[in-house]
């Protein structure tokens, strides 16, 4: 990819996309650019990756050809500001991709004063180890070629998948929120051993082999996620009572109630 990228943010996404690319091969230390609002978090990116830090956020997106917003939602009015100054005819080359949850293509052209070519994407944090799921929509005037290049870097960490905008406060959800929702399970289905008399390494071992397992044998089977329960429960079996457990303490709509909870407030933000 020969493109100068900007990453304004250098938290725990901006490093999962900046450590995809470099071992994917996408693009050069030397193309990737950053700033952040600590000393320590710019230094640590420095040194970790060798890439160029810069000390302003106008002076990244003014270099760089994709300009990444990897700021918390409620820094971008802020970051936002300093972007501004730039003018619109700064943006007729450039790309801008946000990270951001919650905040529209219509809330950045209100922001900016301006429109801009912009990709927005929600990545999730199993992107830190490679294992991510990235939730795109597009802007009009963005090329195919400029979307096949964003998708280029979402898939270094993981898997991409392209949503209509309107849906993207659900992707937040279903994937951004999720993992938050598994480690939860992963921790009670551990609890539940250790009451039974497991040592407590050994049940969340076992407990996050089978959860990653199972997503595996969703993704690669491509079996409906009902089926490939019905295979695990034999009649009488000691699975199947443990499934009426669940049904009995409303499993499925407190999982589904999680998700609209999410949801509501991500279309607050």
């Amino acid at each position: 990819m020969k493109k100068k990228i900007g990453f304004i943010g250098l938290g725990n996404m901006a490093s999962a996309m900046i450590g995809g690319m470099l071992r994917k091969g996408l693009v050069e230390p030397q193309d990737i650019l950053g700033n952040a609002k600590t000393e320590k978090t710019r230094q640590k990116a420095a040194e970790e990756w060798g890439i160029t830090i810069l000390n302003d956020n106008a002076g990244v997106a003014r270099q760089a050809d994709i300009v990444v917003l990897a700021v918390k939602p409620q820094f971008f009015e802020e970051v936002l500001k300093g972007l501004k100054g730039l003018g619109a005819d700064a943006w007729q080359n450039k790309l801008l991709v946000s990270l951001a949850p919650g905040k529209t293509m219509e809330w950045f052209e209100k922001s900016l004063g301006f429109p801009v070519p912009m990709i927005r994407c929600m990545p999730n944090t199993p992107a830190l180890v490679g294992e991510g799921c990235t939730g795109m929509c597009v802007s009009e005037g963005v090329s195919e070629e400029a979307a096949q290049e964003v998708m280029q870097m979402t898939d270094s960490f993981g898997r991409t998948v392209m949503v209509p905008e309107r849906l993207m406060d659900v992707v937040g959800a279903v994937s951004g929120s999720s993992p938050a929702f598994v480690f939860l399970f992963i921790e009670a289905l551990a609890d539940g051993a250790v009451a039974e008399g497991m040592p407590r390494a050994q049940a969340y071992e076992l407990a996050a082999q089978s959860v990653l397992g199972s997503a595996r044998m969703v993704l690669e089977t491509g079996k409906h996620p009902g089926e490939l329960k019905d295979m695990v429960c034999s009649p009488g079996g000691t699975t199947i009572q443990g499934i009426r457990a669940l049904e009995e303490k409303n499993f499925r709509a407190a999982a589904m109630s999680a998700i609209s909870a999410c949801v509501e407030k991500s279309r607050k933000l």
